[in-house]
């Protein structure tokens, strides 16, 4: 042993290379841990990491699929929005077709009750005017009887001769008016 020392006291040791039975344990215990990481630890993190995987591709996959429902979904909104404004539309035109109808039919109206109007306005007028025309006969004929009666200087109380020598008075009045026309 004294050799031995003798030796290891002539050489000195390098830091960086540790001794050969420091590696050789060094080496068994890694092989043990690592042997134990590979058997037990392994597959747990390997089984994880896989139903991480179909995780994420499932939901990959369910997000694919949502999103082609979505895009057909949106599809359908575009096509009833589009059959609504269709619709909207055509009921627009409707009620402007109606308003239009509705419009002339009241007018129509308006101007049956104007000519009624008119009609029994005419027909005021012609009952006021021969309202007005006897009344203003029997005004010219008393007035014609009192003044031919003062003229002839006797009564013309007769009401019968009164009324014919009126009458024929005004008749001859409406020819030579008519025939002056």
């Amino acid at each position: 042993m004294s050799l031995l020392v003798q030796l290891a006291a002539e050489k000195p040791e390098n830091p960086l290379i540790p001794p050969v039975p420091e590696l050789v344990i060094g080496l068994i215990a890694f092989v043990i841990v690592f042997g134990f990481l590979a058997k037990k630890l392994l597959p747990n993190i390997n089984k994880v990491l896989e139903q991480r995987r179909e995780a994420i591709e499932g939901g990959i996959e369910k997000a694919e699929a949502a999103q082609t429902e979505a895009q057909s979904v949106l599809e359908q909104y575009k096509a009833q929005l589009a059959e609504a404004r269709h619709e909207a539309a055509r009921l627009r035109q409707e009620a402007q077709e109606q308003g239009a109808a509705l419009i002339a039919e009241m007018r129509a109206e308006g101007q049956r009750q104007r000519e009624e109007i008119v009609a029994a306005g005419h027909a005021q007028i012609e009952a006021d005017r021969k309202s007005a025309a006897q009344a203003l006969r029997q005004d010219v004929g008393h007035l014609a009887t009192d003044l031919a009666g003062k003229l002839v200087g006797e009564s013309l109380e007769d009401h019968a001769r009164q009324s014919r020598v009126i009458d024929r008075f005004l008749d001859e009045l409406e020819e030579k008016a008519e025939a002056a026309r």
